[in-house]
């Protein structure tokens, strides 16, 4: 307005008051031919790593479609908060902090602190997390865990954070490959399959898997890699022995016990999908006087922390947390606007939980 006071706030579905469609941070990145984050840095005032040409290319797109930027775009681009968000499943689960930490390492390198949220794995939570997130005007969001089928969230979530997004912010996601935004791609299939090729190699034959369910999606990568993997060698798993549970330690305590109630005489390997399952394992094992690695072998996936400490050191599939969260901020603070992909190879790892089997 021509007395400097504040403009109305725009209506929905970003027209003006007269029903047409008002300009974007987007359409003013494409037209000047630079990225949304390079846009973004020229109209908010921060021109100092931008070449003089592509500012004047910006200004002038953004003169030409009667660009206004959003109050709260400001407030991103300008990074007024000098925050970052990190929304978790949980903070008791090793995975989700190794993975914190590296996004840590790469906020404080950028002067960022990290502000986080548990989603508790309840996709409504996770909504209601990014809604109010949006208010707070982080630099960015980065979302880790697995999607979870079969809820209706999916739309409202893209197009939350899709306005988040157009209003300047970055959006990442962790294992997570349905969504149009950045991803960190965890290979969760491949690793399984090359597992159960490793175990097969060691001599065992007759498996158990004991998994969350269907509708995690990890879970079922997993557990579906590792089956495939089995049957190169014309390996089938018993439907008995697939037990479904909770995706936790006590998840992995509970299969356990369904598994000898069911009779282990003709198990000899247990791969639980995640290593905190796999844990929970063994305990229960233990507690049914069984011995993990002799009575009866055990694997997992991720290699977190304690995965060396248990006795005796779980086989599983190592998984560059740290550096997941590395990448995942790295690639929250870049300038590429159209979403990429960046894929994180794993590797198995032979632990004294899977001794080679010579009862073949």
């Amino acid at each position: 307005m021509e007395d400097g006071s504040a403009a109305p706030s725009p209506p929905p579905s970003g027209k003006s008051v007269s029903g047409e469609r008002k300009a974007t941070l987007r359409d003013v990145a494409r037209a000047a031919g630079v990225s949304q984050a390079t846009a973004s840095r020229v109209l908010n005032g921060s021109i100092r790593n931008v070449q003089q040409e592509n500012a004047a290319r910006v200004l002038a797109a953004a003169a030409e479609l009667d660009y206004t930027p959003h109050l709260s775009a400001q407030a991103i681009a300008r990074g007024s908060t000098n925050t970052a968000a990190l929304v978790v499943n949980g903070v008791d689960d090793p995975y989700f902090s190794s993975i914190a930490g590296g996004v840590t390492q790469a906020a404080e390198a950028a002067g960022l602190i990290v502000t986080m949220a548990v989603a508790d794995r309840s996709p409504e939570r996770e909504l209601q997390i990014v809604r109010t997130l949006r208010g707070m005007r982080p630099r960015a969001i980065i979302l880790t865990g697995s999607r979870i089928e079969g809820t209706d969230t999916r739309a409202p979530l893209v197009e939350e954070l899709d306005a988040y997004r157009e209003a300047g912010g970055s959006v990442v996601l962790i294992s997570r490959h349905d969504l149009p935004f950045h991803t960190v791609s965890i290979d969760n299939y491949g690793g399984a399959r090359q597992l159960a090729r490793a175990l097969v190699g060691l001599g065992y034959r007759r498996f158990a898997v004991v998994r969350a369910g269907a509708g995690l999606k990890t879970s079922r990568d997993r557990c579906d890699g590792f089956v495939e993997g089995l049957r190169e060698f014309n390996i089938d798993v018993d439907e008995r022995y697939v037990v479904e549970a909770e995706f936790s330690r006590r998840g992995g305590g509970a299969a356990a016990r369904e598994l000898v109630r069911r009779g282990l005489a003709a198990v000899e390997l247990v791969f639980a999908v995640n290593d905190v399952m796999a844990i929970g394992v063994m305990t229960a094992f233990r507690d049914a006087g069984l011995a993990p690695g002799q009575d009866v072998a055990v694997a997992g996936f991720d290699d977190i922390g304690p995965a060396v400490d248990v006795h005796p050191a779980l086989t599983t599939v190592t998984v560059p947390l740290h550096q997941v969260g590395l990448c995942a901020m790295e690639l929250a603070l870049s300038d590429d606007d159209a979403p990429r992909i960046v894929p994180v190879s794993t590797n198995v790892v032979l632990r004294d939980s899977t001794p080679r089997n010579y009862r073949e």
